[in-house]
C-alpha cells in the first residue's frame, strides 16, 4: 500500500476513535428519562426543574455534530479502502 494512501487512513482512523469516545461520553451525559448513567453526573436532580436548559440544547447540538463527523469518517474510510488496489 503506498504511503499516500496509508497516511489518510491512519488519520481518519484516529479521528474515528476519538469521535467514538466523545460520542459515547456525550450520549451518557444527556439528561435521563428515568435512571441511567447520567444520574451519576447529577442528571437526576435536574429533572425537578423541568424544561430544556440551554446547556442541554448545546449538548444536543454537540452530540449531533460529533455524530456527523463520526459518520463522515466511516464513509471516508470506506471510500479509501475501496480505492486501495488488491494485493
Amino acid at each position: 500500500m503506498p504511503l499516500a494512501m496509508t497516511v489518510p487512513i491512519l488519520v481518519l482512523s484516529i479521528i474515528l476513535i476519538i469521535t467514538s469516545l466523545l460520542l459515547t461520553l456525550a450520549i451518557l451525559i444527556h439528561k435521563s428519562r428515568g435512571g441511567g448513567m447520567s444520574d451519576l453526573f447529577g442528571g437526576g436532580m435536574s429533572t425537578a426543574f423541568g424544561g430544556s436548559s440551554i446547556a442541554e440544547r448545546n449538548l444536543d447540538r454537540i452530540t449531533v455534530v460529533v455524530a456527523l463527523v463520526w459518520l463522515a469518517c466511516i464513509v471516508a474510510l470506506l471510500l479509501l479502502w475501496r480505492a486501495v488496489p488488491a494485493a
